[in-house]
């Protein structure tokens, strides 16, 4: 898996990480990392200034030199970079909010976070982009090896409302969004980790992975100091995923 270039110049690069991609080497993933592409590529591993999960797609920024990072990093703890996310999760919400809940490892699942009170502060706020609804036909044809049973439960659950989200993180902690969107009961569809075992087997059917993407990243240029946006598509697979929702 190759990220793709947005932009590049003598301080940063700005990359499309493809879902899949792991950003950091571990005990799991030795080999294949984003921390192996950059050197290959001349660049230092060293430059990651943040990091996106295994299956979120989207904008990443990477300093070429110290002196970007270290001003990069500057601008990360001091809320000044603004990161735009678009996340489908399950149910309908009607209005923006704000969940301020501090996360924290998991002590019963080291690989999961939960909200705890003794966590590190975390804020997001969210804004509903478009609810979204399978129609009796579209559910039926995605669910097509369900009987009349397994149909019904569907209904019983509401599991065709869905809420397509922009998520704004004023934080950032290891699995915020994903981890404050469960919190309010409306976790992201196809999430393994926190939608739950039995919801992560049914949105699969239709959503591939974790409808989770990066969309937008807003910073000050680490030398110049003028203000750059960036924005990214959303990618074929997830696309098709609202297709399949909208019947188209």
């Amino acid at each position: 898996m190759i990220p793709k270039v947005i932009f590049e110049d003598s301080s940063l690069l700005i990359l499309d990480k493809p879902p899949g991609l792991v950003v950091d080497k571990s005990e799991s993933q030795k080999t294949d990392t984003l921390e192996d592409w950059l050197p290959n590529n001349g660049l230092d591993r060293g430059g990651i200034v943040h990091r996106l999960d295994k299956d979120t797609s989207g904008l990443m920024l990477v300093a070429k030199t110290k002196e970007a990072l270290e001003n990069l990093q500057a601008q990360f703890k001091d809320r000044l970079v603004k990161k735009q996310y678009l996340a489908l999760v399950h149910g309908h919400i009607a209005d923006s909010g704000r969940v301020e809940a501090s996360i924290g490892r998991n002590p019963r699942n080291r690989e999961k976070f939960s909200v705890l009170s003794d966590g590190k502060e975390a804020v997001t706020e969210y804004e509903p982009v478009e609810n979204l609804q399978f129609t009796i036909y579209n559910l039926q044809k995605v669910f097509s090896d369900f009987n009349k049973i397994q149909m019904r439960k569907l209904s019983t659950i509401h599991y065709n409302l869905f809420t397509l989200l922009k998520c704004l993180p004023k934080t950032g902690r290891t699995h915020q969004i994903r981890v404050h969107l469960k919190h309010i009961n409306s976790p992201i569809v196809s999430d393994e980790k926190y939608v739950g075992r039995k919801m992560y087997r049914l949105d699969k059917k239709w959503c591939p992975r974790l409808f989770l993407h990066a969309e937008k990243l807003a910073f000050h240029h680490p030398k110049s100091g003028e203000w750059m946006e960036f924005k990214t598509q959303l990618p074929e697979d997830l696309e098709k995923a609202l297709l399949s929702l909208r019947g188209a």
